[in-house]
């Protein structure tokens, strides 16, 4: 069987390019990016971080964190760029869940020898679970439910922090926001927490709409860190956003177990910090993850190179 990948190059021996290749996982996240380089039997051979890899906050500077971040494992791993054609990467983006998003970035031009791209969510699912069947709750920048059961994949929610997202660090950004305003008209009351985000934004209504106009999900997600900050302080407006957020995750949860899935691991920066907010029912089917999307993204390019061996 002859593979052609997606540079271009044959190889009439899929099992010797195994073999000899190198595996690169890429975790594109709204907040960062991360990258693993591997051999082909599995050992770390580097790893590096750049900016954020969302492709639907901007093509270009999702795909140049990735090289950014590619470049300095290839440094580290003592390789230079002659080598990408050896690697098998799985590019598992933030945004990639959307057809128009995802068929653009599979149209920009690749040097790796063989890419696969995925959703950042796929891949988390994946690691959590080590390829067997089941769900995840992403609690990150943004939050999104993902299952593969039985061969198929689902998604709940994770439409864009303009419209969803509910539960993650850039919904809880927005919805302090929301209610700063709510608290200068005079239809709320002022807490700790909403006094200190509006000093923050120089005690001025106008500042926050001119900034939440072009806010990214990251710029937003930085404000959740104040948020979990003043809940610990037992702030009324803190603990309400957390409770709110939970109930949201509740809800993919719910939908996910609807759909079949027996086990639910919560994943993304957030997770820990929401975790005991959750309800009974969600916190019983939670199982802790085997491996993170890294993990997952490994397994993936692993896969797609023993599928053109068998």
């Amino acid at each position: 069987m002859r593979y052609r990948s997606t540079g271009g190059a044959v190889d009439d021996n899929p099992g010797v390019a195994m073999a000899n290749g190198l595996f690169l996982a890429v975790d594109g996240g709204g907040t960062s990016c991360r990258v693993r380089l591997c051999d082909a039997f599995g050992i770390r051979l580097a790893e590096a971080s750049a900016g954020p890899a969302n492709i639907r906050s901007g093509l270009m500077d999702a795909f140049a964190s990735v090289s950014e971040a590619t470049l300095a494992c290839l440094e580290q791993a003592r390789l230079t760029a002659t080598d990408l054609p050896r690697i098998t990467a799985c590019l598992a983006l933030a945004g990639a869940t959307e057809p128009a998003e995802l068929a653009a970035a599979t149209k920009h031009p690749q040097a790796f020898g063989k890419a696969i791209l995925t959703s950042d969510a796929h891949a988390a699912c994946v690691g959590a679970h080590n390829g067997n069947d089941g769900a995840v709750i992403v609690a990150g920048t943004g939050s999104i439910g993902w299952a593969v059961l039985r061969g198929r994949q689902y998604r709940v929610g994770g439409w864009g922090p303009e419209i969803s997202d509910e539960g993650s660090g850039a919904w809880i950004g927005r919805e302090t926001l929301r209610r700063v305003l709510s608290a200068y008209d005079g239809r709320t009351a002022w807490t700790p927490l909403l006094r200190s985000v509006f000093e923050r934004c120089g005690s001025d209504p106008h500042a926050i709409v001119s900034w939440v106009a072009r806010a990214t999900p990251r710029d937003l997600g930085a404000l959740a860190p104040i948020v979990l900050a003043h809940a610990s302080g037992d702030d009324e407006t803190a603990v309400d956003l957390l409770r709110v957020g939970a109930a949201h995750l509740d809800a993919i949860a719910a939908r996910l177990v609807a759909l079949g899935a027996s086990r639910l691991a919560l994943v993304g920066g957030l997770a820990p910090h929401i975790e005991g907010r959750l309800s009974p029912s969600t916190q019983e089917r939670l199982v802790a993850p085997l491996g993170d999307a890294l993990d997952g993204a490994l397994l993936i390019a692993h896969r797609a190179v023993q599928s053109v061996a068998a």
